[in-house]
């Protein structure tokens, strides 16, 4: 979990410095690493996934065993997760190699970390599900539906507030989470 603090804490200070004024950011969103727990990869290699919010994107991470091979940064590759392939790119920070797929950037469409952290929940719980259920269409995955309502964008002076809810529960067939998450059109997410 050390290389996890010391992903945040490498992503506050780019937050700080790098970032810093830069128009892409919501100021209501903070660093946080979600949920890292070990999960064996497609090809049976041992590492964690979890989520990494920052100001200005959501990324789902893959950081792989420290004794494993990593994959050399600025490379891609696809990993299945509860069915769903994904495209990882490889990077590197603060001395830390993993790699990241993208599901926000910027990440405007959340009023607070907290609705951000809502999401990056429900994501990571639909991608741990055994690809058996997934294949055939998890409660969670086709009937529950949340959105990510958009939040105008902050002026650099202005916060953005914290009473707008930015996630919420659907009743409706509008748009699923595996819809939410990976772009598909409600009449996709059931196949």
């Amino acid at each position: 979990m050390q290389r996890i603090q010391g992903l945040v804490h490498a992503f506050e200070q780019i937050a700080r410095t790098r970032m810093a004024g830069v128009p892409i950011l919501n100021v209501a969103l903070r660093a946080e690493a979600v949920d890292f727990q070990r999960h064996a990869d497609d090809e049976g290699g041992p590492g964690l996934l979890g989520i990494l919010i920052t100001p200005w994107f959501m990324n789902l991470l893959w950081l792989p065993d420290a004794h494993a091979p990593a994959s050399t940064p600025g490379t891609s590759r696809l990993r299945r997760l509860g069915g769903e392939a994904l495209s990882f790119i490889a990077a590197e920070e603060a001395g830390c190699r993993f790699e990241a797929c993208s599901l926000f950037s910027p990440v405007f469409e959340f009023a607070d970390q907290a609705a951000a952290r809502a999401v990056a929940q429900a994501a990571l719980a639909h991608l741990r599900q055994p690809i058996q259920s997934s294949r055939h269409g998890s409660a969670m995955a086709v009937k529950d539906s949340v959105r990510a309502e958009p939040v105008e964008a902050p002026q650099p002076d202005q916060a953005v507030s914290p009473s707008t809810s930015a996630v919420r529960t659907n009743t409706s067939p509008q748009l699923s989470r595996r819809g939410l998450l990976f772009g598909r059109r409600p009449a996709e997410t059931t196949r």
